[in-house]
């Protein structure tokens, strides 16, 4: 288990200098000056040697691989560079956004977990019957819809006509609720249905009835058996899940002004602002490596018959 969690480990240097690589390649190839960009959000009007001393400045002149390797250097001492729009280090703007991520991230889980997994084996267990239909349908109907449109419609909802909600916003728990619930309502939406379709596969397979002929209640089967071996097959999809909404939930984040990473990373984009793109980029990667070696640490777990590192 040891060696398998530290070569995995160190498989991430590879994956983390390629990323790297292509990631600043790409804004290093693009044509827009973000050093004139901010001037001209500010409205100013700079002369051209302001402009070529900012640029040498922030090394900007310098060669592709130069570039490259200063940032590396840095990103290696634990500087991800200054953000040429906010005029902070790009580390502190993360951290700042990070908390606020998080709490959205963590909401939206909860009340995926809450109504998902009931609904889903509730569904499965009552399979042709009208709450069996019902439960489809509202779940069909949550997956296809958008989420800027369901937020839109909550906004109005509980914030314009019912004045309930505040409607934009970060801080407090009323601010937290609008959010969370529209990113919950497609992913309570899709899990109802992955839930259900795991729970009917597993109960369509002969342990069920042997457990049944052996005086077994069909409540203990579904709960002791069925259930778990259900969920191996939902793990993977729930944790990409998770790795989307940490490394935030951009639409929504946008719609409702909630100041986490998803926001900083459209805002960061629109100004051509570089370094809080490649922080945001290595953010993502981290992000993503350690849910795929957190998954695998839990199938080995869940079901004892696998084991990692391709041993039996």
């Amino acid at each position: 288990m040891k060696k398998y969690i530290v070569g995995r480990a160190l498989f991430v240097i590879p994956i983390m200098l390629v990323l790297s690589f292509f990631t600043f390649a790409l804004t290093y190839l693009s044509p827009s000056d973000p050093i004139a960009l901010r001037y001209e959000r500010m409205g100013a009007v700079p002369d051209q040697e302001l402009l070529e001393a900012e640029r040498e400045a922030a090394g900007l002149n310098d060669p592709f691989l130069v570039q490259y390797w200063n940032w590396l250097r840095n990103v290696l001492r634990g500087d991800l560079g200054k953000s040429y729009f906010y005029g902070t280090s790009v580390w502190s703007e993360m951290t700042r956004r990070i908390p606020n991520t998080l709490t959205l991230t963590g909401a939206t889980l909860l009340l995926t977990v809450l109504f998902a997994t009931p609904l889903g084996i509730l569904s499965a267990v009552k399979q042709g019957t009208w709450v069996d239909g019902l439960i489809r349908f509202v779940s069909f109907f949550g997956v296809s819809m958008p989420s800027f449109w369901v937020g839109t419609l909550l906004m109005y909802a509980f914030g314009v006509k019912l004045k309930l909600l505040p409607i934009l916003g970060s801080g407090d728990l009323q601010h937290l609720v609008l959010p969370a619930v529209t990113l919950a309502f497609w992913m309570v939406s899709l899990y109802v249905r992955r839930v259900r379709g795991s729970m009917l596969e597993e109960m369509n397979k002969d342990y069920l009835t042997g457990a049944l002929a052996q005086g077994m209640s069909r409540r203990r089967v579904i709960l002791k058996q069925i259930l778990p071996n259900s969920l191996l097959s939902v793990i993977t999809m729930f944790a990409m899940s998770i790795g989307s909404l940490l490394g935030g939930a951009t639409i929504v984040e946008t719609i409702f002004e909630w100041k986490g990473v998803g926001k900083m990373a459209v805002e960061a984009i629109s100004v051509r602002d570089y370094p809080i793109i490649q922080g945001y980029v290595l953010w993502m990667a981290i992000i993503y490596v350690t849910v795929n070696l957190v998954v695998d640490l839990s199938y080995h777990y869940l079901d004892p018959r696998i084991r990692l590192g391709g041993r039996r």
